[in-house]
């Protein structure tokens, strides 16, 4: 009996009922209750905690990524996302009173939070537990039912999420389906009240094309090249730390919110990349392709992806540190470039690695113009003191979110929304933003029977013209003037 339902083909006609039996339990008004969208958030927080080993396990054998950095990036926020919407969300939950004009006198008005329906969430597989299961939980605590596509590039995860969320959550309303290009393209041919997708620009792009036949609402949580601005006035170890911290200790640079690359000074980037030499060697050792504190690379195709970034003639000669790579065994060590050309491959896209280009230029306002040349980037971080040059980097940089004096630290804090904006993304999550991310806001009008003034019915008389005038310019005065007939 197994070895049929792990045959099955999920095509189109297999995606289309699964989408009709979650409509229905979505239409039994299941999902609606606040009991149930607080007993799924639990069911998910008990899953997380119930299972961190095997969490832990399943990514270190797609990635293998060290156990600190999935407690802290992955199990850590989840719990922390888990707490919060259980926290807050009877407070999301609640219709927002808002204020009528004299003109419907008398009535009330208020906002209501009501879910979209049926959302789509396609994963990506760097982060595999936290990206897919944060956006499932705002799309529940929203009151929708929900399907998780995970990425088959970390197949270990999506096999785990399949069999977790199948064991701890509500399958009439959340269901898993694993699986590939097949698989996402008969799911994308159905018609969902929202599509969550976590990637890059080429898919999102497809993801977005087939969202706009039914017209469905999309969120894309895409990428970029994330800049780095250090200023000669900042501690360059403390820089050097927490830009390694970003980079090379965060999947080892296999991460949206990465740094892809520094600006700075022709007089500052000599002692910069000392710096970085130094932190990096403490950090990793003299052969950091044995550290067990660095994550491999995903996949033989991305290896060839970045090792062709790498060999490129313009780049090669442009490598100050590091270098090395290990094919057999999928290792790139953390690798800086001093002065690549803004033409070449790397500076192109973004690299989702562990290479770090440093640009220069001669004064570093020039940098905002750097940026600004290429498309807008996920987030831009800037290390300095100066408060003026701090006040210009916000006001001139254009980018999903803007981070000074530390990198990726933003991505954990619910009060922040976090996305994109062009071509890093669209739409945003995290904390309450997750939860407005799956709802539709519902705007809702209360009238009272008393007073329904003839006014607004003909004849239309000149009396009734001026009354209509004063009420448009909004003042109390001109209206009572008006029903006296003065004019």
């Amino acid at each position: 009996m197994s070895s049929e339902v792990s045959t099955k083909v999920f095509d189109g006609e297999e995606a289309s009922l699964l989408v009709k039996d979650l409509r229905e339990s979505f239409g039994s008004g299941r999902t609606r209750s606040y009991e149930w969208r607080v007993s799924q958030v639990k069911a998910l927080q008990k899953m997380v905690v119930d299972n961190e080993q095997e969490i832990m396990d399943a990514i270190r054998a797609d990635l293998a990524r060290p156990p600190f950095e999935t407690v802290v990036y992955e199990i850590g926020i989840l719990k922390n996302s888990c707490e919060v919407a259980l926290k807050e969300l009877k407070q999301w939950m609640k219709p927002e009173k808002v204020k009528t004009p004299i003109a419907t006198f008398p009535s009330s008005a208020e906002i209501v939070p009501e879910p979209l329906g049926v959302a789509l969430i396609i994963s990506a597989w760097n982060y595999p537990f936290l990206l897919s299961l944060d956006p499932v939980i705002g799309a529940i605590a929203a009151g929708n039912a929900v399907v998780l596509k995970p990425s088959e590039i970390s197949p270990a995860s999506s096999s785990l999420l399949a069999k977790l969320l199948g064991k701890f959550m509500d399958n009439s309303c959340i269901r898993v389906v694993e699986g590939a290009v097949d698989e996402t393209t008969a799911l994308l041919q159905q018609k969902w009240d929202k599509i969550f997708y976590t990637g890059n620009g080429r898919v999102g792009s497809i993801v977005m094309t087939a969202a706009a036949k039914h017209l469905t609402p999309v969120v894309l949580e895409l990428g970029g090249k994330s800049p780095v601005i250090v200023d000669s006035n900042i501690n360059l170890q403390v820089a050097a730390r927490r830009i390694i911290s970003g980079k090379w200790g965060t999947n080892n640079g296999q991460v949206c919110v990465s740094p892809d690359y520094i600006i700075t000074t022709n007089d500052i980037a000599p002692k910069l990349v000392d710096t970085l030499k130094t932190e990096l060697e403490k950090f990793y050792g003299r052969n950091p392709l044995e550290s067990k504190d660095l994550a491999r690379i995903v996949s033989s195709n991305h290896f060839a992806r970045l090792t062709k970034l790498l060999d490129n003639d313009k780049v090669s000669s442009k490598i100050v540190y590091g270098g090395e790579k290990d094919e057999s065994r999928l290792r790139i060590a953390p690798t800086i470039l001093l002065d690549v050309p803004r033409d070449s491959l790397i500076m192109s896209e973004e690299i989702f690695g562990p290479l770090l280009p440093i640009l220069t230029v001669k004064k570093l306002e020039e940098s905002f113009d750097v940026i600004n040349s290429g498309t807008k980037p996920l987030v831009a971080y800037l290390f300095t003191t100066n408060k003026k040059f701090k006040e210009q980097f916000v006001m001139n940089v254009s980018a999903g979110a803007l981070v000074v004096n530390d990198t990726v630290v933003h991505f954990g804090i619910h009060t922040l929304p976090f996305g994109g904006v062009g071509e890093s993304g669209m739409g945003a999550y995290h904390g309450k933003f997750s939860f407005d991310a799956f709802s539709h806001k519902k705007a809702v009008l209360y009238r009272s029977v008393i007073g329904d003034f003839s006014i607004k019915y003909p004849p239309y008389t000149d009396t009734k013209l001026r009354v209509v005038k004063a009420i448009v310019g909004g003042r109390i005065f001109n209206i009572f003037g008006a029903l006296l007939g003065w004019s």
